[in-house]
């Protein structure tokens, strides 16, 4: 029977969660002394992460036992996307190129490889981690992880039904997912404090990310004003007004499709992931906001609605960081280091095609992310480098579900391959 952490009141744990938060941004506010020094070394987003997985480490507290991160990820993401794009000059995100999808294809094809190749160098190393037969072979349930890594949950669940991978062994491959996944998050957020060293190691040009962040700040001065209580009052009214009304379609929508077309119930259809609530309550949610930025709203901005959006984005973050065990590590190593291999083929294939078309490292995280951590990463990595981006890691996460099932398909035949010889 699993040991149950020491707090389980979601109550005491979101307590200690905001403690945390304070801590960090009281801490990285400091213009002097050890933590300055500290800060410059490593992200103040890193730590809102990083500290609740200590916590989690330390059998405090436990995801498996709350649902923060549920409330956080269905109710304040969408709220957080909603304010985050009030002000958003879509014209400039569009004008933001081509590079942006070059380099989320990069990383489905990092992910696509990655798999089969991580397969064969353990087939040498060591030949019994890649065993199994039937509904225990290896190459199946990594099949999942490939699913996860490139669409979401939904296109995961969609692998385990297609492969059939036995249920018993599916919490490994879940575990891998998780530990592999959330060390690279916090790779990536440890670079975007170097973001600019790294630009310029990549030769990149990132003037139309400048340009857009430059409007956006420039349109915000011109409007910025202290909020009065009836400002805040209509910005959490449109936030989760809007919340609302993206639960109510995405019911609807995932409904209809569900129970009209086939192709959408059945889990071993590359198209079951359109049937998800989350994909469509994400995309509504980011709809509304968009449509929000061509009204009289977007001035909304200027009494602090990004400033808001962005306290949702790191509550979101520290209950992501309560995902983590970072002893968990350990329990299966051979697996692990599979999962490992496989991440550094993606970030491999990712430096390489932004060193060869110099994308900048905000098209390198936030593509990496969009496959990997899906619609909630992706913002949240965005969101990092300045909240009017946070839209663009919202369209690049779409791309991952429409591409999820069919490149976790193509990889699992991959991986099959290289498991049989």
């Amino acid at each position: 029977m699993e040991e149950l952490p020491v707090f389980t009141n979601d109550a005491i744990v979101f307590g200690l969660l905001m403690i945390a938060l304070g801590f960090v941004f009281y801490t990285s506010s400091q213009k002097e002394g050890f933590w300055k020094k500290f800060y410059s070394v490593v992200p103040a987003l890193l730590m809102c992460y990083l500290i609740p997985a200590i916590f989690n480490s330390l059998g405090l507290i436990d995801d498996s036992t709350s649902n923060l991160y549920f409330v956080s990820s269905r109710f304040l993401l969408p709220a957080a996307l909603v304010l985050m794009t009030l002000s958003i000059d879509l014209k400039a995100v569009f004008n933001l190129g081509p590079k942006a999808l070059i380099m989320f294809f990069a990383g489905t094809l990092g992910i696509i490889l990655g798999g089969p190749l991580a397969i064969l160098l353990f087939s040498v190393i060591s030949p019994e981690s890649i065993g199994g037969a039937g509904p225990d072979a290896i190459w199946r349930g990594l099949s999942t992880i490939a699913g996860s890594w490139i669409g979401g949950g939904a296109n995961q669940a969609a692998m385990l039904e297609i492969y059939e991978y036995n249920p018993d062994l599916y919490g490994g491959m879940v575990l891998v997912d998780i530990v592999v996944a959330n060390l690279w998050m916090a790779i990536v957020l440890m670079g975007i404090g170097k973001n600019e060293k790294i630009d310029n190691w990549l030769k990149a040009d990132n003037s139309a990310i400048e340009e857009l962040k430059n409007k956006v700040s420039t349109y915000a001065a011109s409007v910025t004003r202290n909020p009065s209580l009836a400002d805040l009052m209509i910005m959490l009214s449109l936030a989760f007004g809007a919340v609302g009304i993206a639960h109510w379609g995405a019911d609807g929508i995932s409904g209809f499709l569900s129970a009209n077309f086939e192709v959408f119930t059945d889990s071993k259809s590359a198209l079951s992931s359109f049937s998800s609530t989350f994909f469509w309550m994400i995309t509504i949610a980011t709809a509304i906001g968009i449509i929000l930025s061509f009204t009289k709203f977007k001035s909304y901005e200027g009494a602090g609605a990004s400033k808001l959006g962005s306290v949702f984005i790191y509550i979101l973050v520290a209950t992501i960081g309560m995902k983590m065990d970072l002893g968990s590590v350990f329990d299966n190593p051979a697996l692990i280091g599979i999962g490992l291999v496989w991440i550094t083929i993606h970030v491999i294939i990712l430096v390489v095609t932004a060193k060869l078309i110099k994308a900048p490292y905000f098209f390198l995280a936030v593509g990496s992310q969009a496959n990997v951590g899906g619609a909630a990463s992706a913002p949240v990595v965005a969101a990092a480098f300045h909240p009017s981006l946070a839209t663009v890691g919202v369209l690049l996460a779409v791309f991952g579900y429409v591409v999820g099932t069919y490149g976790a398909i193509l990889c699992t035949i991959l991986m099959q391959m290289a498991s049989t010889g």
